[in-house]
C-alpha cells in the first residue's frame, strides 16, 4: 500500500469503533500469565501505557490484572468507545511514533493487535524513552489459525474480493525490530479458541480496516458471499474460530 492507503486504513476504525468493540475477539488469561513471567514483574500496580489502545479490549484485562493503564488511542472515534465503556480508564490522543508522554514513566508499554500501525524507528525510541529502568516493551497478535481449512479457504476468497485485503502474519516477525535496539526479545505462542454467531462473525470481518476503508454498497456482496460459504461449512450458524497469538516481550534494563 501507499503511505496515503496505509494512512486511510489506520484512520479506518473510528466509524467502525462500536462493530470492533462488540465482534473482535478477546484474550485469554494465559497471555497475561506469560506477560508477567517474561517481564518478571506483576501487572498488579505497574504502570503501563496500552498503545493504539482502540475501544479497549486488552486495556480492560491489563486494569483488571491490578494495573495501572493509560491508554493511547489517535482516533477519536475508538477512544470515545473505550471512554463510554470504561470511563474510569484515561484515555489520550496521540501514536506510538510520539508518545505523549513524560521519560521514566512508564513500567511497561504494551501493544495489542497495534504496532503494525507504527514506524519502529520511531516507535521502538519512544517506548524506550518512556519506560523505566527494567522496564518491558511488550507486542501481541492475536490472529485466526490458518492451519484450519475454512479459515484458509477465506482468506482465498477475501484476497480475491477486496482490493487491500491483508493477513498480518508477515507482520508477526515484530521481534526484528526490537533486537535492532539491543533488546533481548522473548516470545512466546499461544493457541485458543472462541465460539461465535455466523452474525458476531462477519461484524468482526466488518471492523477489519479492509473493509472499513470500502462503502456499504461495496461490502454488501462479499458479506453476502461470505455468509453463504460459512453457512456451508457451519449450517448451525456457530462457528468455532482457533486463534494463534505472539506475545513479543523486550526488557530493556540499562539502555539509557
Amino acid at each position: 500500500m501507499t503511505d496515503l492507503q496505509l494512512q486511510a486504513h489506520a484512520m479506518s476504525f473510528g466509524p467502525v469503533a462500536a462493530q470492533y468493540d462488540a465482534a473482535r475477539p478477546s484474550y485469554p488469561d494465559e497471555l497475561f500469565d506469560e506477560l508477567e513471567r517474561l517481564a518478571a514483574r506483576p501487572l498488579a500496580g505497574a504502570d503501563v501505557l496500552d498503545v493504539g489502545a482502540g475501544t479497549g479490549i486488552a486495556t480492560r484485562l491489563l486494569a483488571a490484572r491490578g494495573a495501572r493503564v493509560i491508554a493511547v488511542e489517535p482516533s477519536a472515534g475508538m477512544a470515545a468507545r473505550l471512554h463510554e465503556v470504561t470511563p474510569q480508564i484515561p484515555v489520550v490522543k496521540g501514536t506510538g511514533d510520539e508518545l505523549p508522554c513524560h521519560e521514566d514513566s512508564a513500567d511497561l508499554v504494551t501493544y495489542a493487535q497495534a504496532f503494525h500501525w507504527t514506524d519502529p524507528a520511531r516507535s521502538v525510541p519512544e517506548a524506550l524513552r518512556v519506560l523505566r529502568p527494567g522496564g518491558a516493551l511488550a507486542l501481541w497478535w492475536n490472529v485466526k489459525d490458518r492451519a484450519a481449512d475454512w479459515i484458509s479457504a477465506q482468506e482465498q476468497r477475501l484476497a480475491a474480493a477486496l482490493p487491500s485485503y491483508h493477513y498480518y502474519g508477515g507482520v508477526i516477525d515484530g521481534a526484528e525490530a526490537l533486537v535492532e535496539y539491543g533488546l533481548e526479545v522473548e516470545t512466546v505462542r499461544l493457541h485458543w479458541e472462541r465460539q461465535v454467531t455466523l452474525d458476531s462473525h462477519l461484524t468482526d470481518l466488518t471492523s477489519r480496516s479492509y473493509f472499513a476503508v470500502l462503502s456499504a454498497e461495496q461490502q454488501a456482496p462479499v458479506l453476502a458471499a461470505e455468509r453463504a460459504a460459512l453457512l456451508a461449512d457451519f449450517p448451525d450458524g456457530l462457528i468455532a474460530e482457533p486463534y494463534v497469538l505472539d506475545l513479543f516481550v523486550a526488557r530493556a534494563p540499562g539502555t539509557r
